[in-house]
């Protein structure tokens, strides 16, 4: 229960249900969801404790509001890390590795252009995040995945309109290519472009 509840919590955040800054009112949000208050409290230390949830004194649990500079910062060393994992991920993955991959973005491409955008995005985030995997690399992993959970409300309206998401899907397209044909200094040039065109498409939202 406190997985999926977590998980139901974090979708409406990343979706903008609980929109940032909006107190979580235990009573009103357990009604909601038809959870008791115990296990809701779990959930939301939970999401504290990822940095989508911030627990402020005398207001409570509040959906995190992160600033345009706080936006840029993390992704700038999200850039780095993962334009890194690429290169070590060239050298050190196997073809069965490299095979999870490509098939992680069949299912998105597929989500894609069934319109699914949450599931797009799930599928989207766990590319990138085994990719990082593949570098072997436990430091770098660890760096990336606190990351990328603070960035996941951010990271999703990255991809709202058409133009935005087609063009996310380009550069995955890409970045699988170089993934497997194992060319480091081209999968690291996209994923720097990835991530900086990622910036570019989510500033006017923050």
């Amino acid at each position: 229960m406190h997985d999926t509840l977590v998980s139901h919590l974090r979708d409406m955040i990343i979706e903008g249900d609980l929109s940032p800054g909006t107190r979580l009112h235990e009573g009103q949000l357990g009604e909601q969801l038809g959870v008791s208050r115990t296990p809701l409290r779990e959930a939301i230390k939970y999401l504290a404790s990822e940095g989508l949830v911030e627990l402020v004194p005398s207001r409570g649990a509040v959906v995190k509001r992160f600033s345009a500079k706080d936006v840029h910062d993390m992704l700038t060393v999200l850039r780095t890390l993962e334009e890194l994992a690429g290169k070590l991920a060239c050298d050190t993955a196997t073809d069965a590795g490299i095979a999870e991959v490509r098939a992680l973005h069949d299912e998105m491409v597929r989500r894609y252009k069934a319109g699914e955008r949450l599931q797009y995005y799930k599928l989207n985030q766990q590319i990138h995040s085994a990719i990082v995997l593949l570098a072997e690399n436990a430091p770098l992993a660890d760096m990336h995945s606190m990351l990328q959970t603070r960035l996941k409300r951010i990271r999703f309206i990255g991809h709202e309109g058409p133009e935005k998401w087609s063009a996310s899907v380009a550069e995955h397209d890409e970045m699988i290519i170089a993934l497997e044909a194992r060319d480091k200094a081209r999968l690291s040039e996209v994923l720097c472009r990835h991530l900086t065109n990622a910036w570019e498409r989510v500033r006017a939202s923050v």
